[in-house]
């Protein structure tokens, strides 16, 4: 059973990208993870396959999967760039993504083709409506 919206974490620093990918921005990086609305949907995650840093992906492109008892769900690049960082912790406890999906259970660093199209995202308040 998924949680009501208004007992999900939807930070402020944060720019979404509709197919449920977040980025933060850290000086000339940006770091990627999935939502809170899109962990809780996927329920306990089990695995996540993540790629390997110096791979480079555009806007859109599937970067990886997470893996849940419920489905396997595509992961999708919300801004262009390099791979600059992959998180180890992951590999042998992908549930961090569930207890802390925006802090310990990001997943990639990327150094973005054009930080500027960070704001080609959607707001907090953005995203919530598309979710609603």
């Amino acid at each position: 059973m998924t949680k009501p919206l208004d007992e999900l974490t939807f930070p402020n620093d944060i720019h979404y990208f509709e197919e449920h990918t977040w980025v933060r921005i850290e000086n000339d990086l940006v770091k990627i993870g999935i939502s809170d609305f899109a962990q809780d949907n996927l329920g306990n995650i089990i695995f996540i396959e993540l790629p390997n840093a110096g791979e480079i992906y555009s806007k859109g492109d599937e970067f990886g999967q997470a893996e849940s008892a419920k489905t396997v769900s595509a992961l999708y690049m919300p801004i262009s760039g390099v791979i600059v960082a992959v998180n180890t912790i992951l590999e042998e406890g992908p549930q961090t993504v569930n207890e802390s999906p925006y802090e310990e259970g990001w997943m990639i660093k990327v150094k973005p083709s054009n930080l500027a199209d960070v704001g080609s995202l959607l707001s907090k308040d953005e995203y919530i409506h598309l979710i609603k």
